[in-house]
């Protein structure tokens, strides 16, 4: 759903880039409480994951395809605040790098794929988790139905958006029907991604996951055939906990999705795209300002193979992501360290 330069004139975009900026901001105070021994280490990488993930369009319809969006996964992550953090790293790099989403539409991109997802996915996963019982496979659960509602609400603030900044005089009407459609079938890959990823994790390293801390289960033994619970045992510190098996697993994971998967992706149009070419709000797009970047549309100029070019960029992309999103997170960590021994 990456908004392309022209789609939303440049008042509202300035504003959207107000709003962005002052997310931005205030997520970066509260990331400072997030980014403690466990979630430090795992913010780049989530950031280098979902910008690999986002390379794998998945088809959703005849002719149209969706990619993950990301939000609720990396809230339930490494928190809400980090998680509005990792996404705008994402965009960021996509749109000065790759070409992908317009650079005067970046507060447009990080409002609707960002804010919207983040702070409506781990609202209502943190209100599931509080009914649910207090188990890891609640987690899971949550997980799927907050992606899964994230999507089209991001869609529909998109529309609403576009109601008060679109360049082209559409049917607002059949805007909204289309796009909260198309991107509600999305949701449904985006909560499958989300509830693998997260339960995988939680399945290796719960410690890990923002989202699950204090609702793990006492581990159960089957006894002459009933279950009991387990004698209590005693786990190493986090600290002594070392995640390093986790992220390299991880970060050979995302080069994987990027570098080799990626190119089985859907060639199809995404949700928006084909939404703007059915309801002809696409006519005013501009030319990205980097067209020109040596990796635009994820390919690697001079690299006439399609599947060597791809993977590169794909690998570069994620090297490039994981390398800015893991400086600024230490940075955030090292401040709220500063901080705390300051006071």
């Amino acid at each position: 759903m990456h908004v392309p330069d022209g789609f939303i004139n440049a008042p509202v975009s300035a504003v959207a880039g107000v709003v962005a900026a002052g997310a931005v901001a205030v997520s970066l105070r509260g990331a400072r409480r997030e980014l403690d021994d466990r979630a430090a280490p795992l913010a780049g990488l989530v950031a280098a994951f979902i910008f690999a993930v986002q390379m794998l369009n998945f088809p959703v319809a005849a002719g149209t395809s969706g990619h993950l969006l990301g939000g609720a996964l990396a809230a339930i992550l490494v928190g809400p605040y980090t998680g509005v953090l990792c996404i705008a790293v994402v965009l960021l790099m996509q749109g000065i790098l790759f070409a992908d989403g317009g650079l005067t539409a970046l507060g447009v991109n990080i409002t609707v794929m960002g804010v919207v997802t983040v702070v409506v996915a781990y609202a209502l996963f943190r209100g599931l988790v509080l009914v649910l019982p207090r188990t890891r496979r609640s987690v899971t659960v949550a997980s799927f139905v907050a992606a899964l509602v994230s999507v089209p609400a991001s869609a529909a603030v998109f529309t609403l958006v576009y109601a008060i900044g679109g360049t082209t005089d559409v049917p607002l009407g059949k805007v909204l029907t289309a796009m909260v459609g198309v991107h509600t079938l999305i949701g449904i890959g985006e909560a499958a991604i989300t509830m693998l990823t997260v339960g995988a994790v939680v399945a290796v390293r719960p410690d890990l996951v923002y989202g699950a801390r204090g609702l793990t289960a006492p581990l159960k033994l089957r006894v002459d055939g009933e279950l009991v619970d387990a004698p209590a045992r005693d786990f190493a510190p986090v600290a002594a906990r070392s995640p390093k098996k986790f992220w390299l697993g991880g970060v050979a994971a995302a080069l994987l999705l990027a570098g080799f998967v990626s190119f089985y992706a859907s060639a199809s149009p995404d949700g928006l795209e084909k939404v703007a070419a059915d309801k002809g709000f696409d006519k005013n797009v501009e030319e990205h300002a980097a067209a020109d970047s040596p990796l635009a549309d994820y390919g690697v100029k001079g690299i006439d193979t399609a599947r060597l070019s791809g993977g590169l960029a794909g690998v570069i992309g994620v090297g490039v992501t994981l390398a800015v999103g893991t400086g600024a997170f230490w940075a955030v960590r090292r401040r709220r360290n500063s901080s705390g021994a300051q006071v």
